[in-house]
C-alpha cells in the first residue's frame, strides 16, 4: 500500500481529534451562567424577580409549508440520485464496450 495513504489517514484522524478537543474545550466557556447586567449574584443583596416577558408570535411558517418543503426536498434528492446512478451505469457500459 502507498505510504502516503497511511500518512493522509493519520493526518485526517489527528485533525479530527484536534477539532474535537477544541470543540469540547470551548464548550464550558459558552455554557457558563452569566447574570444580566445590574443583577448581583451575592446572597446578601436582595434582588427583584426578573420581569416576565410574554412573547407574541406574529408570522412564521405554517405546518403545511414545512411539510411541502420537506416533500419537495426528498423528491429532488431522489431524482438527483437516480440521474447520477443512470449516468454512472451508462458511463460504465460505454467504457466496457470500447475496451
Amino acid at each position: 500500500m502507498n505510504p502516503l495513504k497511511h500518512i493522509r489517514r493519520f493526518a485526517t484522524a489527528l485533525a479530527g481529534l484536534a477539532g474535537a478537543l477544541v470543540a469540547f474545550g470551548a464548550t464550558p466557556a459558552f455554557a457558563m451562567h452569566v447574570p444580566p447586567p445590574g443583577v448581583s449574584t451575592s446572597p446578601a443583596v436582595t434582588t427583584t424577580p426578573p420581569v416576565e416577558v410574554h412573547t407574541v408570535v406574529v408570522g412564521g411558517m405554517a405546518g403545511w409549508q414545512i411539510a411541502l418543503i420537506a416533500v419537495v426536498a426528498a423528491l429532488l434528492a431522489a431524482t438527483v440520485a437516480v440521474l447520477l446512478d443512470r449516468a454512472r451505469i451508462a458511463r460504465r457500459k460505454a467504457i466496457a464496450a470500447t475496451a
